[in-house]
């Protein structure tokens, strides 16, 4: 048997009760740009952010009986430093779990947007000084 043949993951769908209350959430404290936003047809919005650069983008689809919203996405995002992410966030109001510090591990923390999906936030391994 031949295997399909993938070379990345484009976009990661997040259901959302209201596309704009979640875009301003992901492109405010999340600091997201958007990507792409258009209505392709009458009633259906597509929506795309991504963090600057990043191949992966977040579509932020409409929520429906296929796709709850207030979901555990399991999506990881990366950040440079995790504490000031946690700092951000706290501030802007999010609903931000406790910032873990495991030795092992590098810096990381879940928080939830406003329809109550869980999302992850990790240091950048690359970025922690050896020692």
């Amino acid at each position: 048997m031949t295997a399909a043949r993938f070379t990345g993951v484009h976009t990661v769908a997040v259901p959302v009760r209201d596309q704009d209350t979640a875009l301003a959430f992901y492109t405010g404290p999340l600091g997201l740009e958007v990507r792409f936003d258009a209505e392709l047809q009458p009633g259906f919005r597509w929506v795309d952010v991504a963090a600057p650069g990043a191949a992966t983008s977040l579509a932020l689809v409409r929520a429906g009986e296929e796709s709850r919203a207030g979901v555990d996405t399991g999506i990881r995002l990366v950040t440079p430093d995790a504490r000031a992410a946690h700092a951000a966030l706290t501030e802007a109001g999010a609903d931000v779990d406790e910032l873990l510090l495991w030795g092992s591990a590098p810096p990381m923390f879940s928080f939830r947007d406003p329809d109550g999906n869980t999302l992850y936030a990790t240091e950048d391994a690359t970025q922690i000084p050896a020692g």
